[in-house]
């Protein structure tokens, strides 16, 4: 019986072959440690600040910014906050039930 060496998994980013003592486990694939970085930014990433979005893997920051909600306001902070009294609902200063 000849000698066949055994088939490691390949790393997405650069198609080489990946051991175990070099692998990160994310999206469902094994990444050497050095490949293992955001697609925006290049920002090395680890279990804590990693997001994967159709098999690619982002920092959270950048999958925010590119996936997340957008729009005027949201998001705005104490700056978006107003001070509406609810009169234009009807509302007074007077708790429920006393009229």
């Amino acid at each position: 019986m000849p000698f066949k060496p055994v088939d490691h998994p390949k790393c997405p980013k650069c198609k080489k072959s990946v051991y175990a003592a070099e692998e990160k486990v994310a999206a469902g694939q094994k990444w050497h440690k050095m490949c293992f970085k955001c697609g925006m930014c290049n920002k090395l990433l680890d279990s804590t600040n990693a997001a994967e979005h159709e098999g690619e893997v982002y920092c959270k920051v950048c999958h925010a910014r590119k996936f997340g909600p957008k729009g005027y306001g949201f998001g705005g902070g104490a700056g978006c906050l107003s001070m509406d009294t609810g009169a234009h609902l009807g509302l007074t200063d007077q708790p429920a039930g006393q009229e």
